[in-house]
């Protein structure tokens, strides 16, 4: 079996990808159907929010970090020591001393991995005024659960979704395809307009995803989160140990 991750290729070895191909036998092909790009510096000022009017950052992803701090290095703003950072995850956390000292600067982050979990520790810091940025496509829960709680707060965007080009005969081949956003989706439209499913096995992460695959008229044959299972690795794995 050729399994395709829409995905770029793990840094390390340990990847649990990799795991299922020594498990199983089958082949993982790497290839990113989406890349993310930083706004111009141009289209950040037409936005009119200024990083500096806030005293804290909320950051959703590693890649708000990295576009956050290159947009800023750009713009030559010089981030205030005593700025404050809430943060998703604690992975998120860690992830900003890429760009700054985590020691010397105020860091909270969520449990739950989820917008909501961070809300127990901006509830405590009310008076901060929250700079959230964004991506081009975004769901409103955060900002509305920061104007439910009467929090001030701006969102800009920041960075963007962007299609990667591949040609339809890429995808020959390939019994199983995951995918892990709707813009994944979206770049196989765009890219294989005639693409036809067949056999070829559809898995995906997270319900945003399921549901535009189905928009797209694919069946959808592998799905996580599910009960029991955390990742999407763990979904297919569970898919091989059954067909096997």
């Amino acid at each position: 079996m050729k399994i395709l991750i829409s995905q770029p290729q793990p840094a390390t070895v340990k990847s649990p990808y990799f795991d299922l191909r020594d498990k199983y036998g089958v082949e993982i092909v790497f290839r990113p159907f989406i890349k993310v790009e930083s706004l111009t510096t141009k289209e950040f000022r037409q936005q009119k929010v200024s990083i500096l009017d806030h005293t804290a950052i909320v950051f959703t992803s590693r890649h708000a970090v990295d576009h956050f701090f290159a947009l800023s290095k750009e713009m030559r703003i010089v981030i205030p020591d005593d700025m404050k950072y809430f943060c998703i995850t604690d992975q998120v956390a860690n992830y900003i001393q890429k760009y700054v000292q985590y020691r010397k600067r105020k860091v909270f982050f969520g449990d739950t991995g989820k917008v909501d979990g961070m809300m127990p520790a901006i509830l405590k810091h009310k008076t901060e005024k929250y700079f959230i940025p964004v991506s081009d496509v975004h769901t409103g829960e955060l900002k509305n659960l920061l104007d439910s709680n009467g929090i001030f707060h701006s969102e800009a965007v920041m960075y963007r979704t962007v299609s990667n080009d591949f040609k339809p005969e890429d995808l020959d081949g390939f019994d199983m395809m995951v995918f892990f956003s709707p813009a994944g989706v979206d770049s196989l439209r765009k890219n294989a307009p005639d693409f036809v499913q067949g056999k070829v096995l559809i898995g995906c992460f997270g319900d945003v995803t399921a549901k535009a695959v189905t928009d797209a008229g694919l069946r959808l044959d592998i799905k996580a989160p599910a009960p029991g299972i955390s990742s999407m690795a763990a979904a297919i794995d569970q898919y091989l140990s059954k067909s096997k």
